[in-house]
């Protein structure tokens, strides 16, 4: 059984190595465990994770292996479908909004006896069941199930009410840390702050703490305290964003504007600009995401007025006909200036130094049905539009 977790956790895509696995064998071995899964999954996760961005890997590795063992919180894939739905709370009606308000008021909650009533639910039910006082179901008064109006009771799967529930069955509970998901607005920030690297140093006394200096001068002289000062930095990045908006973009609207909030919030750069396309670069950028005919700015323009050392990110799923790339009459919605989409990103390549593309679904290696997006990643480097692909992504902006 141990063996085939051990492979069930590498295709998980966890580095393990064997002297970590032994050493969980010999935990094992020594009881440490003391027969619980509990305890082992534990020990486990302790001995072969060796950062919090793999947790929701272990997660899912644990359980695909583990899902045969009875417990008190399995619930079957069946019951999963029949709870996982949209966000339902729009459904509930006044009535139950006001009975929910009223449950409020009650202070003691019989956990356990709710625990058993939900494990005899699991063993009876056999059918889905949306409203109601009894089954594990959505927007009834049960105390099983999600969007209802109980209070205190067992959430399993979907969303939660009013977020009530003493537990939650079926929650992966690290998902939000890993890093091969999609950013949301915090850490678009983060990934930009190392950009600040590209600050450069004003002419000017030495007046702020070098910290990193402080503590290699300290060490060096035997722990005694020598202060390094440094001189200020000034922000010195020119940053150009370009997003494409519309079409299979449109999904991504909320995270486009995120992206767009996070660099416009930021106080790292010298200068930004932001201008829209639709599917490819043509011969004219649009001012808004509206991409409205008119609202635009030449794109020979910008290589005049934004010199070569602004750093370019595209934003953009390439998911585009490979005529609207290749053809000099591949843009449908706009000029092409007597170009194909590919020529203009030829140019762009030839006038800027640096550039990423940042692809929120992008095909793994050379997709042969995606031929417009494999052509672009010929040319530019693109990643993935997730926690990891983006740091990728600024440590290739900040080579030298």
């Amino acid at each position: 059984m141990f063996k085939d977790f051990f492979y069930v956790c590498k295709a998980k895509g966890l580095d393990i190595s064997l002297s970590e696995w032994l050493t969980l064998m010999d935990a094992v071995d020594k009881g440490l465990c003391e027969s619980s899964l509990t305890r082992f999954y534990y020990v486990a996760r302790m001995i072969l994770v060796k950062n919090e961005t793999e947790y929701d890997k272990f997660d899912m590795a644990f359980e695909e292996h583990f899902k045969g063992i009875q417990s008190e919180n399995d619930i079957s894939e069946r019951m999963k479908r029949w709870l996982d739905k949209e966000d339902m709370n729009d459904m509930l009606h006044e009535e139950d909004k006001f009975w929910m308000n009223k449950q409020q008021e009650m202070e003691n909650i019989d956990k356990e006896e709710t625990r058993k009533q939900f494990e005899k639910r699991m063993k009876d039910q056999d059918s889905e069941h949306n409203g109601g006082t009894k089954w594990v179901g959505t927007l009834g008064k049960t105390s099983f199930g999600n969007t209802g109006g109980n209070v205190g009771g067992i959430r399993v799967g979907g969303y939660t009410g009013y977020q009530s529930a003493f537990q939650v069955v079926g929650e992966r509970r690290y998902r939000d840390f890993r890093d091969d998901r999609v950013l949301d607005n915090r850490q678009f920030q983060q990934a930009l702050r190392k950009l600040r690297q590209f600050s450069t140093k004003l002419d000017v006394p030495r007046t702020e703490l070098d910290l990193d200096g402080t503590i290699d001068k300290t060490c060096n002289n035997g722990g005694y305290l020598q202060i390094v000062m440094e001189k200020p930095r000034k922000n010195a990045v020119k940053l150009l964003l370009l997003m494409d908006s519309g079409g299979t973009m449109i999904p991504y609207t909320v995270l486009l504007n995120e992206l767009f909030q996070s660099v416009h919030k930021s106080n790292h750069f010298k200068d930004v600009k932001t201008y829209f396309f639709h599917n490819c670069i043509y011969s004219k950028l649009y001012n808004t995401p509206e991409c409205e005919n008119g609202d635009w700015i030449d794109t020979e323009w910008m290589f005049r007025n934004l010199d070569s050392d602004y750093k370019v990110i595209i934003v953009g799923d390439a998911a585009m006909a490979p005529e609207e790339l290749f053809s000099d009459q591949g843009n449908y919605r706009g000029p092409n200036g007597g170009l194909s989409g590919m020529d203009w990103l030829r140019l762009m390549k030839r006038h800027y130094k640096k550039i990423v593309w940042m692809n929120p679904k992008m095909a793994p290696g050379k997709a042969p049905w995606r031929e417009a997006e494999t052509a672009i990643k010929e040319l530019f480097p693109m990643y993935k539009l997730t926690v990891g692909g983006l740091n990728q992504a600024m440590d290739k902006l900040m080579a030298r």
